[in-house]
């Protein structure tokens, strides 16, 4: 098996293993194809952006993702970071242009905890006088 360089990403509750080789242009994502598993435009667009940083197309690299928890945008953006990470392994020349395109950058949003006696996170039950 040809060399392959790893990277994972992450955002809120979701885990992105990607694993990147030069190659065909094979994009597997949870063993499904690319644009079966991300049926969203705007998905395949943000998934693209390290590639457009760089200056290179997606079709020269074979690509593996295994990506586990979380809704789909919180996996489209564990899945873009761990391209960049990737990508940053296979070529360390690359950190200014991918951190300047955002690419490098984990989003640490995550959703806030339940506090005691509220409804959510910061919703109060209706308050009544009498």
């Amino acid at each position: 098996m040809a060399q392959y360089f790893e990277g994972i990403g992450r955002r809120k509750e979701s885990t992105a293993r990607v694993r990147i080789m030069t190659g065909s242009g094979q994009f597997i994502v949870n063993n499904k194809q690319f644009e079966e598993y991300f049926t969203r435009l705007g998905d395949i667009q943000s998934i693209d952006i390290p590639f457009i940083a760089v200056g290179q197309s997606r079709d020269t690299f074979d690509i593996s993702v295994l990506v586990k928890g979380g809704g789909v945008t919180g996996q489209t953006d564990a899945v873009k970071l761990g391209i960049s990470r990737a990508l940053l392994k296979m070529n360390p020349e690359l950190r200014p242009t991918l951190r300047k395109a955002g690419c490098l950058t984990r989003d640490p949003r995550v959703k806030e905890r339940k506090k005691p006696g509220l409804k959510r996170a910061r919703k109060a039950p209706t308050y009544t006088k009498r």
